[in-house]
């Protein structure tokens, strides 16, 4: 019963890029049942479900620092250099970041994603 308390979701976690959704249990920067973990940026969090293990857990995105965008970890939504950022607002402020970034956002040649909300045009 204990166990079953503690894995109770606080609400669903949805990226406004991708709509990936998830039950999160926790969010914040100090993950619950965690010995010495602090994370860089206020995250929202899942316990592993693939584990019987308390202090595992997994990350499953943040708000992008530039416009609040709710954005999964995904590599197709969202970059962390000191701070989240998704991915168009990374682009609209390109010449803002490193060269290094730049480069590495060229290699994965992401398309521009759009907001889950708006439809897509098809042809």
């Amino acid at each position: 019963m204990a166990r079953e308390a503690e894995c109770r979701p606080l609400g669903v976690f949805e990226c406004q890029l991708c709509a990936l959704t998830a039950p999160y249990s926790y969010v914040g920067q100090k993950p619950p049942d965690t010995q010495s973990v602090v994370l860089l940026e206020e995250s929202y969090v899942m316990k592993d479900p693939f584990t019987w293990d308390k202090d595992k857990f997994l990350i499953l995105g943040s708000r992008c620092s530039v416009c609040s965008r709710l954005v999964c970890v995904g590599p197709e939504c969202s970059i962390f250099y000191s701070k989240r950022f998704c991915l168009p607002c990374v682009q609209e402020n390109i010449e803002a970041f490193p060269q290094e970034i730049r480069q590495d956002l060229e290699k994965r040649k992401l398309p521009s994603k759009r907001p889950a909300n708006l439809p897509t045009s098809k042809t």
